[in-house]
């Protein structure tokens, strides 16, 4: 009897196992089936319409970044307007929100994946694993949202061709940056098509395949980037932005971009707020995690103004402390708004409701090996994420002088393989790599894309500049803040 009643216990769950599976491989066909219907998806979308660009009725730049400050800390907005004026490339990477609105209207497969939603060159970089291996990934989450693959990839050759420019190079060069990230991205999908399921999902870019694929001239430069990020550790964070009061490590305040502050900008104590949200955050986080972090205790915190679209947003950075004052944590706190691709896409019954949580949970499907400590919480009805601020992290200085065009171009090849990653995980590798095909039609598409949105970029950096100049946004001295920030850190 006991043995009739396993039996008879274990049926059904078999049927309807079977049926899942016959359900799910129906769902999932053959790669060459998908692959077909990719390509078959050209006829209603040819590649070569990809190349148009004509930006659409009512969007205006200056409008559209003037909204976005009314939700952000008055006192910085100044600040990023001024960040965004250094020049076209700086003005691109802190306007994600106008090009979300330029690609709103263009026509797309259908085909979604994970987007990032702010898919620019400057949003990669190499980090460290859970099992403390450099690997090379999209860094940048904040808008993050189930969307067409398209805006990223188009975003992403834009902002190479710009960057190109920025750094001194040609037409030529610009056009074979944008060129080197869309065939990248082509055949780098082609081959996750392929792959199996779970050898996508744990595929990584790590240091050594990143140096392989590069020729031999640029290694030395790779394996030199590498090294500085393996010493950008919590320690050299305690070097550079703690001093020591009282015997005690403090986070040294350099105003406006890191400041001390005994309320939060609803009038409630920071040390009370703080504690609200770490509670909430400790619930999102695993367990195991949840026991590594509670052996460490809060010392200081201090508000701080990070990258150049962020600014404006409320960021906080924690020092923590482990068994001694040699064993530092520091965790960063991150406001989370809805992302700018939201505006402009259906609305979905599975988005959540904490912005926080979008973020961590499009980065957990993307990234592929996220922060340890990466979680969300809540202040006062703000949205916050969670992560290291600073783990081994590392990247290429997009300036002139410090980086050649010859060596961006090759950067470009590395983020168009990330991106690829990315889709592959949270998409359809096969059907995406179908539509794309083996020639380079698509490439020559985003090139002529890039130089389009290129010229538009320019023409927008301008009309920034001139509400500048008229008074129209307000942009902070930031050589004079630079300055006093200097002085009161030496102070």
């Amino acid at each position: 009897m006991a043995g009739n009643h396993g039996i008879s216990a274990i049926g059904p769950i078999t049927v309807q196992a079977d049926e899942l599976t016959r359900a799910f491989t129906a769902k999932r066909r053959g790669v060459e089936e998908r692959m077909a219907a990719g390509k078959a998806l050209r006829e209603r979308i040819p590649r070569t319409t990809h190349a148009d660009f004509e930006r659409p009725p009512g969007v205006d730049p200056v409008d559209i970044l003037r909204q976005q400050a009314v939700t952000r800390i008055p006192d910085l907005i100044p600040v990023r307007h001024a960040r965004m004026m250094q020049s076209p490339f700086a003005f691109l990477r802190g306007s994600a929100a106008v090009m979300a609105a330029d690609l709103a209207p263009s026509r797309t497969t259908g085909l979604e994946v994970q987007a990032c939603g702010d898919m620019h060159v400057a949003n990669f970089g190499v980090f460290a694993s859970a099992e403390r291996q450099l690997v090379f990934a999209i860094n940048d989450f904040d808008e993050t949202r189930h969307g067409p693959w398209e805006w990223d990839i188009k975003r992403l050759a834009a902002s190479a061709y710009v960057a190109a420019h920025h750094l001194g190079g040609s037409i030529a060069d610009s056009e074979a940056a944008a060129n080197r990230a869309a065939s990248s991205y082509r055949q780098r999908m082609r081959r996750y098509a392929g792959m199996g399921t779970l050898e996508v999902w744990y595929d990584t870019i790590d240091s050594n395949r990143l140096i392989e694929s590069l020729p031999a001239s640029f290694q030395t430069a790779a394996s030199a980037v590498l090294e500085k990020a393996r010493k950008r550790t919590h320690m050299q964070v305690l070097d550079k932005m703690t001093d020591l009061v009282d015997e005690r490590h403090r986070i040294v305040e350099q105003h406006p971009f890191i400041v001390r502050s005994k309320v939060t900008s609803t009038g409630r104590p920071v040390r009370e707020a703080l504690g609200h949200c770490l509670v909430a955050y400790l619930e999102s986080l695993a367990p195991d995690r949840r026991l590594l972090l509670s052996r460490y205790r809060v010392i200081d915190v201090a508000q701080k103004v990070v990258g150049v679209g962020s600014v404006g947003t409320r960021c906080w950075v924690v020092l923590l402390q482990g068994r001694d004052e040699d064993d530092p944590l520091f965790l960063q706190m991150k406001e989370a708004q809805p992302s700018v691709l939201a505006a402009h896409l259906p609305a979905r019954s599975d988005e959540p409701r904490n912005q926080g949580q979008r973020v961590v949970m499009g980065q957990r499907l993307i990234q592929g090996s996220p922060d340890i400590f990466l979680g969300w919480g809540h202040i006062d009805g703000v949205d916050f994420y969670i992560r290291q601020l600073r783990d081994m992290k590392g990247g290429i200085d997009l300036e002139p002088g410090l980086t050649t065009t010859a060596g961006f171009i090759e950067y470009c090849g590395l983020c168009g393989w990330a991106l690829a990653l990315a889709h592959a995980k949270s998409g359809d590798a096969a059907l995406i790599g179908g539509y794309l095909g083996k020639s380079d039609v698509f490439d020559d598409a985003m090139v002529r894309f890039a130089a389009a949105y290129a010229e538009q970029t320019r023409h927008d950096y301008n009309t920034f500049a001139a509400a500048a100049r008229e008074g129209v946004i307000e942009v902070a001295a930031l050589e004079r803040l630079a300055t006093q920030g200097q002085a009161q850190a030496a102070g």
